[in-house]
């Protein structure tokens, strides 16, 4: 959705809307817009009822849009942005459809039109409150309301709105609660319905929750009454603008250079990786990393819901599943995309996330021909990867035997690398292992790779340990050897008989990495 397509849906203020679903706590229709703020509950105001006191209320029942305990007090400013923001409208409504004028141009305009708006009142403000007009009514009208301070806070990992009154954020890997607030019910959901028209999908009481992204790629759920039964619900995942590259990973401690060195020769040598863990461990980010990886001149096929893979290679197409219409009728699943990709004549094939009957049109692919495909499914552990993909391969409504199943995945999947999301919140890659094979009716597994939880924690609670090798050489290294890759002999050495420091084996590979920035510095 463009910058005029939004004031158009924002016509009448946003504003406006929250402080007719919070009348109770705003100022009454003929008050000074100066005055501090609401009257507080229990007094009347006007003529001799001012000075009676009513007897005490017992107290209502918190109202969605009412204040809480704990919650912000009402914005004494709620009627200046109502006029404000209409008039604002007024003035640019003209300029909305200029086709001369570039989106930045446009929101440049309206910040400067709406300074001389707040000047027009002559209301006294601090600097302080100008200024927080300016942002608010901003925000409001050109952004995403309240969330926008929070989707520009680069600390902000993901963004959980449970309802118009409480909205928690991640900040280094920890939950709290965000003093920012929606005003009403109504403000949330034209908020939700701003984000989600923007890609073209819809939500409303047939089609109660959704799938979507923002214009950056952070992942987007929305889900509305009735079915959320406290209220709309909202929750955003926010990426790197500037997306992560493999040694930010090891300076964070996600994963070590000896195993970054490791995963990059797996992926120049074409091998078919699965990338397993549950919700929110950075699965999608290695996805990214591993991709970074991909040598330049091939032609790279992702497949997704949402579109949140950030591949920086020239030769990339992008493919995007699409929901049913209004009418139950255009779906195009994961599934459809998988199988229309293999006309596309891909060298890579990237699975943004395999849920359903898509994995055994995955595997099949991998078995026929398209080596070195990326993928992620949800599970706890790489034994536990192999029983999710055989359940989502008897999802495709295939009658196949089990033992055919564990066969296709024994013969396509080469390596597992499993991410967990550890109690102080750090996310780290706990074990890469190698699929072996069958024995009997057992896919058996070889770990190259394992987290050292024995290094106990520190004073604040964080992990000390790290991955380390178990000191077997997985099979699959002969293929590094045919195809004249070579591996630093301490890769897979137990850490006491290692020959190079740690740091030394990170500044080696990053030094190795066309693309790789300066290092950043780990969180906390």
């Amino acid at each position: 959705m463009n910058l005029a397509e939004r004031l158009a849906v924002a016509r009448g203020g946003p504003a406006g809307e929250v402080v007719r679903a919070i009348a109770a706590g705003g100022p009454p229709d003929d008050a000074d817009p100066s005055s501090p703020g609401p009257t507080p509950p229990g007094s009347v105001a006007g003529g001799a009822a001012a000075t009676r006191k009513p007897p005490p209320k017992p107290a209502a029942p918190a109202r969605s849009g009412a204040p809480v305990p704990g919650s912000p007090p009402p914005d004494a400013l709620l009627k200046l942005k109502d006029r404000a923001g209409k008039a604002l409208f007024d003035r640019i409504g003209t300029r909305l459809n200029d086709s001369a004028m570039s989106e930045s141009k446009l929101l440049a305009y309206a910040r400067e039109e709406l300074s001389q708006v707040i000047e027009g009142e002559k209301v006294p403000l601090s600097v302080e409150e100008r200024a927080r007009l300016v942002r608010e009514i901003g925000d409001d009208v050109l952004g995403y309301g309240p969330l926008q301070r929070l989707l520009d806070d680069a600390n902000v990992t993901e963004i959980m709105v449970n309802g118009a009154d409480t909205i928690f954020v991640e900040r280094d890997g920890k939950l709290v609660r965000s003093t920012a607030r929606f005003a009403s019910e109504v403000h949330l959901r034209r908020v939700i319905e701003r984000i989600v028209s923007g890609v073209g999908r819809r939500i409303d009481e047939s089609s109660p929750l959704v799938d979507a992204r923002l214009p950056d790629g952070s992942r987007v759920n929305a889900i509305i009454p009735p079915l959320a039964v406290s209220g709309s619900t909202l929750t955003i995942r926010k990426f790197a603008k500037d997306p992560l590259q493999v040694s930010d990973l090891i300076g964070f401690g996600t994963l070590t250079a000896e195993m970054a060195e490791l995963l990059e020769a797996c992926v120049t040598a074409r091998l078919n990786i699965i990338v397993s863990g549950g919700t929110g461990t950075g699965k999608t980010t290695l996805l990214n990393v591993l991709s970074s990886f991909i040598p330049k001149g091939e032609r790279i096929i992702t497949i997704e819901d949402a579109v949140e893979l950030q591949l920086q290679q020239e030769h990339v197409v992008r493919l995007e599943s699409r929901p049913p219409n209004i009418e139950g009728k255009g779906q195009i699943t994961i599934r459809d995309l998988v199988r229309n990709s293999l006309r596309m004549r891909p060298d890579r094939i990237v699975i943004g996330e395999c849920r359903g009957g898509e994995s055994l049109d995955m595997l099949q692919a991998m078995n026929t021909g398209h080596d070195g495909s990326l993928s992620t499914v949800h599970s706890n552990s790489p034994r536990d990867a192999v029983s999710r993909l055989e359940t989502l391969v008897l999802m495709a409504g295939m009658d196949l035997p089990l033992r055919a199943i564990r066969e296709q995945i024994s013969s396509a999947v080469d390596v597992i690398v499993q991410l967990s999301r550890l109690r102080d919140g750090s996310r780290r890659v706990t074990y890469v292992t190698e699929v072996q094979g069958m024995e009997g009716e057992v896919v058996t597994l070889q770990d190259a790779f394992v987290f050292d939880y024995s290094a106990g924690v520190d004073a604040h609670g964080r992990f000390l340990g790290k991955p380390v090798p178990t000191g077997v050489r997985p099979r699959f290294t002969d293929r590094f050897r045919d195809l004249g890759i070579e591996l630093s002999p301490s890769v897979f050495a137990l850490p006491d008989r290692r020959e190079t420091p740690f740091r030394d084996h990170a500044a080696e590979l990053s030094a190795r990495s066309p693309n790789a920035p300066e290092r950043r510095k780990a969180p906390r």
